[in-house]
């Protein structure tokens, strides 16, 4: 399902529903739906369901900057306050050169809806089965 995408930036709707910042409720329910779909039991959900959950609905993690201690917040040298270069503009996270931010909706809508698909499957699969709804 994640095989064509690259890592974005948080899902902003799940299950057709939009979505903040996700509780570690809505984490476990994911880790439990993907433990579903790969035909095990969902109580039972793995540490990689729960990364791979987690890496689903908040997308690529931001890496926190270091503390400042005794050692790196002594002014080495000052600099200069008029800036000799203009800068570039950064990329964002989670998109290649190619993809643009809409190309990114899209193909996390299809994502979902995939998830969507497969996860109704299973569950009519279980009930066809006996098994749990």
């Amino acid at each position: 399902m994640n095989d064509y995408s690259q890592p974005g930036a948080g899902k902003i709707s799940v299950h057709g529903n939009g979505v903040g910042a996700p509780s570690p409720e809505e984490v476990e329910k994911r880790a439990r739906e993907i433990a579903m779909i790969d035909e095990r039991n969902p109580d039972e959900f793995t540490d990689a369901d729960w990364a791979q959950a987690r890496r689903e609905l908040l997308g690529v993690a931001v890496p926190v900057p270091p503390e400042e201690t005794k050692q790196n917040a002594d002014l080495v040298e000052e600099w200069e306050v008029v800036a000799n270069n203009t800068g570039h503009r950064a990329p964002r996270a989670g998109l290649d050169e190619e993809e643009t931010l809409g190309e990114q909706l899209v193909t996390g809508g299809l994502e979902e809806a995939a998830h969507d698909q497969m996860l109704a499957a299973r569950r009519e699969e279980l009930e066809q089965e006996g098994g749990i709804t």
